[in-house]
């Protein structure tokens, strides 16, 4: 086993419509605003960026990102990850009731080399700071999927 390597699947759902998630999802250079644990974030050229992430554990984590695709047809974006994270993420979204969901998938290997010294110790702490991270970001996308409604439903 590879201590190191990572697999996330998270399922959000949400009482939005899912054009609305896919649209606030696609715009990752704006996750700061809504997501605590993503610091910082920053498109980059044809649709990748980059991203400075903290969730409860005291480190960043810096990945950059590159676009593999983007589908709102499918509901679908993919991207993949390099820096302190290697390999790929992906949201799919997809009509619940009235709603959506929203599945998050990742496949990582970290190489940050402090949380490489620290895998096989750490690995529980680190899957329940995941855990704590996308939490996180489902309350904030919660808040703010709700807000653009009242702002919809206002004018």
């Amino acid at each position: 086993m590879d201590w190191c390597h990572y697999r996330f699947r998270s399922r959000w759902d949400l009482d939005a419509p899912p054009d609305a998630v896919y649209a606030a999802l696609a715009a990752a250079a704006d996750y700061p605003r809504w997501w605590p644990q993503v610091r910082e974030a920053a498109r980059g050229e044809g649709g990748g960026g980059s991203a400075r992430i903290r969730s409860l554990i005291p480190y960043d984590l810096v990945v950059t990102a590159d676009r593999v695709r983007e589908d709102p047809v499918a509901g679908e974006l993919w991207t993949a990850l390099h820096g302190d994270l290697e390999g790929w993420a992906r949201w799919t979204v997809r009509a619940r009731g009235a709603g959506a969901r929203a599945l998050f998938e990742q496949d990582v290997v970290v190489r940050k080399p402090l949380l490489r010294r620290l895998a096989v110790p750490g690995r529980p702490l680190f899957r329940a700071n995941h855990a704590l991270m996308m939490r996180g970001g489902l309350r904030g996308l919660r808040a703010l999927l709700a807000e653009r409604e009242r702002d919809r439903n206002a004018v």
